[in-house]
């Protein structure tokens, strides 16, 4: 049985597990737990994106599942076509799930945030009482992550200026009502929170108790609606939660009224996106010169615009790629 054949037989495992965990859990989508993706194997070829020669071999590219994840997915998949790959996309619930898939090769190529997958494999290596390892810079977040991840026969390629990381945002008119531009201001406030968010929230350290120890915030509860959802988000609009855990590349704030608190503790630490490949079947030269040529390009600002074209714009996420591809001359 050939290496291609072992891994879709291996992806069947992985659809299934997958499909059980969303039964199960029905968390939500972020950077640290992704909740609409259904382990599902799929041809990344959206409307004009082609499959690639195939002249290279054969490479599957992770998403998470949320819009980001998807749309960075669809661009590592189509800049490796164009470099003469045949390429698919396979959606996958979790961290927990893809990133033992990319150890194994199963995937060969995922989108990740630097400081958010440093400690995971921090975690999963040294337990959950490790000393963290991921800080607000990003140089030494990076060089952290490459230290846990090459054991692992992964390897971490360069981040780029784009970033998102985990924010906060509550209702404008609470903000304005309370005086609030801050998470000290708000934890400054006393007020117990009700909290939309991902129902992981409670033991990520970026999330609840990154709140209640960093700056006070006494959680209530977790209102499990996910991570920047319609749902999340429309919940604080109508005063049924008082805050929700977004992204700081959210592009659909204003239409719910909804306005972001300032980190001002730095909580979150250097989330930049970067490419994590299998070394064995993805560590080329040439996969890191084509995503390497693509990290350089993209901003903060660009993300935000693209998962504004998907979320407000109701886009596929393959063409809003696609488009961006080729405005920066990389297709």
């Amino acid at each position: 049985m050939n290496r291609r054949s072992r891994r879709r037989l291996a992806g069947v495992a992985v659809a299934l597990a997958t499909a059980v965990t969303l039964t199960a859990c029905g968390g939500g989508e972020s950077l640290e737990e992704s909740g609409t993706g259904g382990g599902e194997a799929s041809p990344g070829s959206g409307s004009g994106s082609g499959s690639g020669s195939g002249e290279k071999g054969e490479l599957t590219v992770g998403s998470a599942g949320f819009t980001e994840s998807q749309v960075l997915a669809e661009m590592y998949a189509q800049v490796l076509r164009a470099d003469g790959w045949t390429v698919e996309i396979q959606t996958a619930n979790n961290r927990e799930l893809y990133e033992p898939a990319l150890e194994s090769g199963e995937i060969d190529v995922v989108p990740e945030y630097a400081a958010t997958l440093a400690e995971f494999l921090n975690t999963k290596a040294n337990g959950a009482d490790a000393e963290p390892v991921a800080s607000p810079d990003v140089d030494a977040t990076v060089a952290a992550l490459r230290e846990l991840a090459e054991p692992l026969g992964l390897a971490v390629l360069d981040a780029g200026e784009a970033v998102d990381q985990n924010a906060f945002a509550v209702s404008r008119e609470f903000a304005e009502a309370n005086d609030l531009q801050t998470l000290t201001d708000l934890g400054e406030l006393g007020q117990p929170i009700r909290l939309a968010a991902g129902d992981e929230c409670v033991s990520r350290p970026f999330c609840q108790p990154g709140l209640e120890e960093t700056y006070g915030i006494e959680i209530e509860a977790i209102d499990p609606l996910g991570v920047g959802t319609v749902q999340a988000k429309q919940a604080v609009a109508n005063g049924e939660d008082d805050m929700v855990l977004t992204t700081t590349t959210d592009a659909t704030l204003e239409q719910f009224d909804l306005v972001l608190l300032e980190d001002d503790k730095n909580l979150q630490n250097a989330d930049n996106v970067l490419p994590v490949v299998n070394a064995e079947s993805a560590g080329g030269e040439d996969v890191a010169a084509a995503l390497n040529e693509l990290t350089a390009v993209l901003t903060t600002e660009d993300l935000t615009e693209l998962n504004r074209q998907v979320d407000a714009e109701r886009l596929k996420p393959e063409d809003v790629a696609r488009d961006y591809l080729t405005e920066q001359g990389l297709l």
